[in-house]
């Protein structure tokens, strides 16, 4: 009894053998009653037939002496005949002229005349005979006058054993139906028990709690969609970092989601394994597999990850890294100099080292003091200093432009400098199979209302066809260096652009160039803290 379809196929039983034998009760009281009515009319007909004889008519209105005989005997005659257990004839003064005790012939009867009315009135008696179903019928004399009623009883016995005739075949389609019902409930259990795997209710019960904590207690995010497209299962991850409404389970992600990228990855328009999506507040890694069962699809499963934490010390390293480049350029462009200053000295030459050396000292602190005048915030003045010496060790010029200039900008340092970080590193990558001479132009104008930033470089350009996918998440022309993905510098300025409410725009021709316009009045929410 611990199996499912034993427990259920027993209630199914127990509840079908309840249900016919309640059915069988009630209908064996219909027949019943339905009976009874049919041995009321008869007694009715036979009532109506000794109450139409003439001889009877006749003596009951004379009241003759020797027509209490004749009464009798025809009364007597027709109850052989019929099976009644009594024909009474009663006058109007309520006096028995036939009975089956005929000590009571003479005797008053204790009910009033109730075919007064000239009707018929049928009912179960308990009479003196016992219990009958019972038929009183007005009598008339030849001269139309109302003389007297006749009763007629039929014995209940009559109409149990008729009763019990009929039920046999009764019972026997009852058995059937029930054997019928029995056969289907165990058919049912058994293809519920397939349709449940062979699992017992504990088994199931266990299942579904352990997949309630499974998915409640894992740091991915889950989200399961049925073949028609709704959301069937979203665990409290996934809402957290999708941000979906309460009772998001049975809805369509197009009611949940607004358009863009992130909706077409979930539902698996242009999506890849560890495809990455920036959101507002999150960078996610998102993998969707297709679910089929027996051949058949039956919907998809996305995980989530929150990247957010690790792509932002992903970042952090790259700019340890690029300073560890940049230090490493000047090490070794300092060591190069160091052994032109000292063959110098080695050969005798002093005046033609300490021209070599005025020279250079002369080029890096006009290159410093152009930074230094030009830009009042710190953190940029080292992050183009670092590239600087980052190109010169790649034989890239980087140009400072003329018209550049930048105040103090109290809460947008960080995100500014993510922004001209990344377009730079960009040019540097694009110029890298460009012979020379290779340029990258860096133009920073602080106007009233607008801080303008422009990025340029003579590489390639912009592949044809590319425009409009370079900010795309996770898209990039370049080989993964390292192991990890690329494709984010791009979609990570826009992002900071579109949270700071500037624009950005790219043209391409002899080479590419970047342009963002941050309006200097819109104000910025925790600047970068969660964008990687």
């Amino acid at each position: 009894m611990r199996r499912l379809s034993s427990q259920i196929f027993v209630a199914q039983l127990a509840i079908l053998t309840a249900t016919v034998l309640v059915g069988f009760v009630l209908f064996a009281r219909a027949e019943r009653n339905h009976l009874n009515s049919q041995y009321e009319s008869r007694a009715a007909s036979i009532a109506e037939t000794v109450a139409g004889v003439p001889e009877i008519r006749r003596c009951m209105a004379s009241q003759d002496r020797g027509c209490g005989t004749t009464i009798q005997d025809f009364a007597t005659e027709t109850m052989r005949q019929t099976g009644a257990s009594y024909v009474v004839v009663i006058d109007m003064n309520r006096v028995r002229h036939s009975h089956p005790n005929p000590a009571l012939i003479g005797q008053q009867v204790e009910e009033p005349i109730v075919t007064r009315d000239g009707r018929v009135h049928v009912r179960i008696d308990p009479g003196s005979t016992g219990l009958s179903a019972n038929a009183r019928v007005p009598l008339y004399g030849p001269d139309g006058a109302m003389v007297g009623e006749v009763s007629v009883g039929i014995p209940e016995s009559t109409v149990s054993s008729a009763l019990w005739q009929e039920l046999p075949s009764f019972g026997v389609w009852f058995a059937i139906a029930l054997g019928i019902g029995a056969l289907a409930s165990w058919f049912l259990a058994r293809r519920l028990k397939h349709r449940t795997f062979g699992l017992e209710l504990d088994e199931i019960a266990r299942l579904l709690q352990e997949r309630e904590a499974t998915l409640h207690g894992i740091r991915e995010g889950v989200v399961a969609f049925g073949k028609d497209g709704r959301i069937t299962v979203v665990n409290d991850e996934a809402q957290r970092l999708l941000h979906l409404p309460v009772g998001a389970a049975g809805r369509r992600l197009e009611d949940v989601l607004p358009d863009g990228r992130l909706r077409d990855v979930l539902e698996g328009r242009g999506s890849k394994p560890d495809d990455i999506v920036f959101t507002d507040d999150f960078c996610l890694v998102i993998n969707r597999m297709p679910v089929t069962f027996a051949g058949r699809p039956r919907g998809a499963v996305v995980t989530l990850r929150d990247r957010t934490e690790m792509a932002g010390l992903l970042r952090e390293l790259d700019g340890e890294r690029s300073l560890t480049e940049s230090l490493r350029a000047q090490q070794h462009e300092f060591s190069n100099r160091m052994h032109a200053v000292a063959g110098l000295l080695e050969l005798g030459h002093a005046d033609e080292a300490l021209g070599y050396l005025t020279e250079i000292r002369g080029t890096a602190a006009e290159f410093d003091n152009t930074l230094r005048s030009r830009i009042a915030a710190p953190q940029i003045v080292g992050l183009l200093l670092g590239k600087a010496a980052e190109a010169g060790e790649r034989g890239i010029d980087l140009i400072i432009s003329p018209e550049t200039w930048l105040g103090d900008l109290p809460g947008k340092v960080q995100a500014l400098t993510t922004i001209v970080g990344n377009l730079v590193d960009n040019a540097f990558d694009a110029l890298s199979a460009t012979p020379a001479p290779r340029r990258v132009v860096v133009e920073i104008v602080d106007e009233p209302a607008v801080l303008t930033v422009t990025v340029s470089d003579n590489g390639p350009g912009i592949p044809a066809g590319t425009e409009h996918l370079i900010f795309q998440d996770g898209f990039t022309t370049k080989a993964p260096a390292g192991g990890r993905r690329g494709g984010l510098g791009l979609a990570l300025v826009q992002r900071l652009v579109i949270r700071l409410h500037g624009s950005v725009h790219v043209t391409s021709g002899a080479g590419a160039r970047f342009t963002v316009c941050l309006p200097k009045q819109a104000a910025v929410t925790t600047e970068t803290a969660a964008v990687p």
